[in-house]
């Protein structure tokens, strides 16, 4: 159950990590889903709208009219500042120095995601703020981010939130109904979902990720959940380990 003790200390853990860094506020990509709405609700109850820059970088093509119309809507309902910028002119240039259209779709989606990283980045360092990431804890134990994109932030305010829990805290926070409803998409290609790319419903990894957490393994999680999403659950987790860890260093001593 989400209630105003979480919404409290997400709302306190954003404003003191920006009074730490002594940032002039915060800078986040506005993408039309749930979870970067949310953490601009949680942004603008830290430190007024005036310290939130909502960055907007649709794909021409790509993004879809629905979730650029849910990104204005949820901006000017809390009268951010925003800016929206068509990655597609950046990615275009990419093509005169390498043969984009050949590499796999994943590989492509990758080079989106840092394209939109270095944005906000760049807006952060102008402006003196901090970049704000929107990844869940569901997404974050399953290594569902790009390393150096989406996964490159300052702070996490929903780091501990699976995705069930950030819908709760969504439609507590006043999240309109369509956005807490749609199918949580990256926005990398065309018709792309989360869970069609996972090959999980949310539902079922944040069932299985809590089993994980509370210390229960393979065999006893297959007594509860089918056996082949326990599998794709556990070797997510592995595999992703190094978008959880500074990179491997030499002992020299």
């Amino acid at each position: 159950m989400i209630g105003g003790y979480v919404e409290a200390r997400l709302v306190d853990f954003v404003r003191s990590q920006v009074e730490a860094a002594s940032a002039e506020g915060v800078v986040l990509g506005l993408s039309g889903g749930l979870d970067s709405a949310v953490t601009a609700l949680l942004a603008k109850k830290a430190l007024g709208p005036d310290r939130v820059t909502a960055l907007l970088l649709p794909e021409r093509g790509v993004t879809t009219g629905e979730d650029i119309e849910d990104a204005r809507t949820v901006a000017d309902s809390l009268d951010l500042e925003t800016m929206e910028i068509d990655i597609s002119r950046i990615l275009s240039c990419y093509t005169d120095v390498v043969a984009l259209e050949k590499a796999p779709r994943l590989v492509q989606g990758n080079l989106k995601a840092r394209i939109r990283m270095s944005l906000l980045y760049w807006h952060a360092n102008l402006y003196r703020r901090l970049v704000l990431g929107t990844g869940n804890k569901t997404e974050i134990m399953l290594g569902y981010s790009t390393k150096y994109g989406d996964a490159a932030a300052d702070l996490l305010p929903l780091a501990g939130l699976y995705k069930d829990e950030v819908r709760a805290l969504g439609a507590r926070l006043g999240v309109p109904r369509r956005i807490l409803e749609k199918a949580p998409s990256a926005g990398l290609w065309s018709g792309q979902t989360d869970e069609e790319e996972l090959g999980i419903s949310y539902r079922e990894a944040d069932g299985i990720l809590r089993a994980v957490e509370r210390g229960l393994g393979p065999d006893e999680l297959k007594d509860s959940y089918q056996g082949s999403k326990v599998d794709l659950v556990l070797e997510r987790i592995e595999k992703s380990r190094h978008k959880r860890e500074m990179p491997p260093q030499p002992r020299m001593w």
